[in-house]
């Protein structure tokens, strides 16, 4: 009888003790070639990507089928970032300098599109954005004369409004963001993150009225620093990037954050360098980082990471309470990852 009572708990604190199942990418058709640096997933079925070429497409059946949706005279465009905020409204950012640099607004899922910010600011280069919901959202672009750049609205994207340059801590020469994956801001309720190219990270904790400035472990450089931040909670937080000409090296390219961005420890683990990391929001601690030349997957909030099969990829995305994530990549690359 002892032994009979003895087996079931046995069985359990093995399955405890078991590793979790590492996931694996299933590479699915687009239907475009260009090299897609946005992604965001709206519902567990809606998922919108953008890239090279003025390139939006959008599925409705979880990837199975994809349209490529037109915006009128953005042939010559750069789309690193798209951020839907349901299945039918959704903002897409350009990057380059002056003009080149635009947001688009769609409330029709794509069928139409509003131009709501053209850069007037030749030295400007906008890198990348996020929102809290429809009404309001930041964008973030590099340093102008060593004075940050970032625009907010509160409206819906009708006003895009400087933040005061008397808000913001100095930047350092040549300070701004990569527009690697779109992911370098992160938004929070009244919390909003910004991760820079000299590893720094501004945070605001009010909405955007006022900011600090804190440094973190990761390597900084010509082709170096930190391309992505996320956060799961108001205090755990994570930054990877690298050096983009060094992809299969890892040496200081993440670090986690358990006081809310105001200091930063480094991890090891990755496999190399890693362009986008995103929460599973379904699957507690769970976090995902890609990059060119393959991904990884961690169990533990960025402590320790497990390199997953497959191909590498610019970004990544999870929908809201999903454990599915989307990446995309060159020519066209779309995979679905069931964690």
């Amino acid at each position: 009888m002892a032994v009979t009572r003895l087996l079931p708990a046995l069985l359990i604190a093995a399955a405890l003790a078991a590793p979790a199942p590492v996931p694996s990418w299933a590479v699915l058709k687009s239907g475009v070639t260009a090299r897609l640096r946005g992604v965001s997933a709206s519902s567990a079925s809606v998922v919108w990507a953008s890239g090279t070429e003025g390139t939006v497409i959008r599925t409705e059946d979880a990837g199975e089928n994809w349209v490529r949706l037109n915006i009128p005279e953005t042939a010559k465009l750069d789309f690193r970032d798209i951020d839907a905020i349901d299945d039918r409204t959704a903002y897409v950012l350009s990057i380059g300098p002056g003009e080149s640099s635009r947001i688009y607004k769609t409330s029709d899922a794509g069928k139409s599109w509003t131009l709501q910010f053209r850069n007037a600011e030749p030295k400007a280069f906008y890198d990348a954005m996020a929102f809290r919901d429809e009404r309001r959202g930041f964008a973030f672009s590099d340093s102008v004369d060593n004075t940050f750049v970032i625009l907010q609205t509160s409206d819906g994207g009708k006003n895009w409004n400087r933040v005061a340059t008397s808000a913001l801590p100095p930047a350092l020469s040549g300070e701004g963001a990569y527009a690697a994956s779109g992911t370098n801001v992160v938004v929070r309720r009244d919390l909003v993150w910004i991760a820079t190219t000299a590893s720094r990270v501004l945070r605001s904790t009010d909405g955007g009225r006022s900011w600090t400035i804190a440094k973190t472990p990761l390597a900084s450089g010509p082709s170096a620093g930190i391309f992505s931040i996320a956060f799961r909670d108001a205090q755990h937080g994570i930054v990877v990037g690298g050096d983009f000409k060094k992809e299969a090296k890892a040496l200081d390219n993440a670090a986690v954050t358990d006081s809310g961005g105001r200091s930063w420890i480094a991890v090891g683990g990755l496999s190399g360098y890693r362009s986008a990391v995103a929460y599973a929001p379904a699957a507690d601690r769970t976090v995902v980082a890609v990059g060119p030349s393959g991904t990884d997957v961690s169990f533990d909030d960025g402590r320790s990471w497990i390199a997953v099969p497959g191909p590498g990829f610019h970004a990544i995305g999870f929908a809201p309470r999903s454990r599915v994530a989307w990446g995309v990549g060159e020519n066209g690359a779309v995979g679905r990852l069931r964690m």
